[in-house]
């Protein structure tokens, strides 16, 4: 594959992975306010598995180069504003 074809794949996966992570910050800030047994744990757990996962995927992304990286960091912005925009 080429690079542009390359960096579009990393560009959607890290938007992809926005899109999840900050969806799982809204979830796991419920679970940690709300008053219900066990759901503030359950919302710590989700606090390790999106940091674990996102940290995983910029790692990947990072032992690919700076392309893959700058990509997947801007794909990530790209899901961010996606959920917050949906949000308002």
């Amino acid at each position: 594959m080429t690079d542009p074809v390359i960096l579009g794949l990393w560009l959607a996966g890290g938007a992809v992975g926005g899109l999840i992570y900050f969806r799982m910050v809204r979830q796991s800030a419920g679970l940690l306010l709300s008053g219900r047994r066990g759901a503030p744990l359950l919302g710590g757990a989700l606090v390790l598995l999106r940091m674990a996962g996102i940290g995983g995927g910029l790692f990947l992304a990072a032992m690919q180069g700076a392309g893959p990286l700058l990509a997947a960091a801007l794909g990530l912005l790209l899901g961010r504003h996606a959920v917050m925009r949906r949000a308002a």
